[in-house]
């Protein structure tokens, strides 16, 4: 049993975990612009242990008619129109996003990806809404079906918020920093991966040793 090697394919049932977070205009995913997007992949290592890999991050231009409100804008700080935003649009960064998923699913031997996001029906909206604004095809992700660290943390530290849960989980959380889209998701996939490896290390999940 010492020479067997974890593989994320078998802990998940074939699925993939990859964070998503998106900062927006609004909480309307179907009215509201999608201003920054941002995917960050975890892996496993031999032990079964797992850590972040790497982020990918886009700013993004709103969609012809997209809404924004002034109180989303005040929240995050975002100036949609700065003029070094460098920003590209929405199915451009879904493009890019979906690619390098599918590329991650084909090494790890996954089947499909499955969204990790804190409050991650937000995210899942957004993301759902904009792949049927753009026509976008070869969706990796699971249509439906997420992994919510809001609900992990309140489970594994008694905190539903973010900067409180990775407050309890150990792990650093800079708020002048938050609300960046890829801030955010490496901060969750740093939340999600310590509860994964906090369950294993209290003997709540075993690999089945008799697989390939």
């Amino acid at each position: 049993m010492e020479d067997f090697q974890h593989r994320i394919a078998d802990r998940f049932r074939g699925f993939l975990p990859v964070v998503i977070d998106v900062e927006t205009g609004g909480f309307n995913a179907g009215t509201d612009a999608i201003l920054e997007i941002a995917a960050t992949l975890v892996r496993m290592d031999h032990s079964g242990m797992m850590d972040v890999h790497r982020t990918l991050e886009f700013h993004v231009k709103p969609f012809e008619g997209a809404n924004i409100e002034q109180a989303a804008l005040d929240f995050t700080g975002i100036d949609p129109y700065h003029p070094f935003r460098e920003a590209v649009d929405e199915a451009e960064a879904l493009g890019d996003i979906f690619r390098a998923v599918r590329k991650e699913i084909r090494e790890q031997g996954c089947n499909r990806a499955i969204l990790v996001g804190h409050n991650a029906h937000f995210d899942a909206g957004f993301i759902n809404a904009a792949v049927e604004r753009c026509d976008l095809k070869r969706n990796p992700f699971h249509p439906f079906s997420f992994f919510d660290t809001a609900t992990l943390s309140g489970l594994a530290y008694g905190q539903t918020v973010l900067a409180k849960a990775c407050a309890e989980a150990g792990i650093a959380f800079d708020n002048s920093a938050a609300h960046s889209a890829a801030y955010d998701a490496e901060r969750t996939a740093e939340l999600f991966c310590d509860v994964v490896n906090r369950w294993k290390e209290s003997g709540g999940w075993l690999p089945d040793f008799g697989q390939e």
